[in-house]
């Protein structure tokens, strides 16, 4: 079976994991790499580690015409102009199969639909990443949950937790080039996830029906002077005048077509976790059943002590967002596999050889964006937002949050 070439747009943290990732994934190379500040390093893990010998170019076309996909993991607010980018590349006469987009699709509606329609002009296969969907973890208990389902009926709640310390980068901090805060960041995560473990099983990743959302956003700690200040000398980043959530917490509600059963997903996300690292838990509680995920509860575990901790140069070797380099630390040895990036990116590399789309399209990725400027309005007028009503589905196709304008000091503050 020949091998996907793989175009990478984006050469910094995600980038790095996803190159993680594709080690443990048959059939795929890294064929070219957009010209940026990490671009030689990434390039380097790659040959170091039998990923291709790809090229480094500061054109979007040539990295177009030297794949068979493009992996567009650029910064939120840079995801329209790259994708445009691309279209005009293939519409021009270079021969693409496939592209994919690490969540979220856009910062909002109008930037999400617009990658959707670039996408289809330019008659090319797509693959939405959210990892999360994609997580062992998760999908192993939901299999051996199975029988239960049939003979109990499937899961009627859904709880979903992300939290760490917060974001690596300044771009990230900032509402107006992420899309928001928490919520933007890890809350898509969330309520993608919940969604999926209240699917049915064998149904599409979009069966459930979205009724209804109710959203509460808080800055907390990253508000406080200490901390603002922090950011400012850290980021460059001034949350006395544009802030965003640091902590958002909800529930959305679906319906199954089939059935009408009303099923709730529960999220709550934060970058104010100062513990071990980052935390990913999910349960759900079905008759009869239950189900429970925690990524930090580890097969391995060490302890460094203050002398020894001296030497110790990268906190993260062990778990993606430590914050500690001592005391009693959880490893995972295998972090791209456990949060389901190398499970996203072999459906992806089988979906685009056969010219097919991902199991997740950017049309899916379009109703996660709308569920997330969902909870920013919901949050902004303080109400449950009804997502089966024609005018708010029309408001939200238009909907910009007061967070993502800089202008969250109005309702953070």
């Amino acid at each position: 079976m020949k091998s996907l070439k793989i175009g990478f747009i984006g050469s910094g943290f995600i980038a790095q994991f996803i190159a993680k990732a594709m080690i443990q994934v048959r059939n795929c190379e890294i064929s070219a790499i957009y010209e940026r500040s990490d671009a030689k390093k990434l390039a380097s893990y790659a040959r170091d580690n039998h990923l291709g010998d790809p090229i480094i170019s500061a054109s979007i076309k040539e990295v177009v015409d030297a794949s068979d996909a493009i992996a567009i993991l650029t910064p939120n607010f840079a995801r329209v102009t790259t994708m445009e980018q691309i279209a005009d590349a293939v519409t021009s006469g270079s021969d693409l199969t496939g592209v994919i987009c690490e969540k979220p699709l856009g910062r909002n509606m109008e930037e999400s639909r617009q990658m959707v329609e670039l996408a289809k002009r330019a008659e090319l296969k797509t693959a939405y990443f959210e990892n999360m969907l994609f997580m062992n973890a998760i999908n192993n208990g939901l299999e051996q949950l199975r029988p239960q389902m049939v003979s109990m009926g499937g899961l009627m709640l859904a709880r979903s937790t992300e939290e760490h310390a917060g974001p690596h980068s300044s771009w990230f901090w900032d509402p107006t080039q992420q899309g928001g805060g928490a919520m933007s960041d890890m809350g898509c995560h969330s309520v993608a996830v919940c969604r999926h473990m209240l699917t049915p099983p064998g149904k599409d990743p979009s069966f459930l029906e979205p009724l209804s959302m109710q959203c509460d956003m808080s800055l907390l700690k990253w508000g406080q002077p200490k901390y603002r200040q922090q950011l400012l000398d850290t980021y460059g980043v001034d949350y006395s005048k544009t802030p965003a959530e640091d902590f958002a917490t909800g529930i959305v509600t679906f319906r199954n077509p089939e059935t009408g059963q009303i099923l709730k997903g529960q999220f709550t996300d934060s970058w104010m976790f100062d513990k071990q690292g980052l935390r990913l838990s999910m349960d759900g509680l079905g008759p009869g059943y239950a189900m429970e995920v925690n990524t930090l509860i580890s097969p391995s575990e060490i302890f460094i002590g203050d002398e020894a901790a001296e030497a110790v140069a990268d906190s993260e070797a062990a778990l993606e967002k430590s914050t500690s380099t001592k005391g009693l630390l959880a490893i995972q040895p295998n972090e791209a596999d456990l949060y389901g990036y190398a499970g996203e990116m072999r459906d992806a590399v089988q979906a685009f050889l056969n010219n097919k789309n991902g199991t997740l399209t950017w049309d899916y990725g379009l109703e996660i964006s709308s569920l997330v400027q969902a909870a920013y309005l919901s949050h902004e007028e303080q109400r449950t937002v009804y997502l089966d009503d024609a005018e708010t589905i029309e408001r939200l196709d238009g909907f910009k949050s007061k967070i993502s304008m800089g202008e969250g000091a109005e309702i953070l503050l």
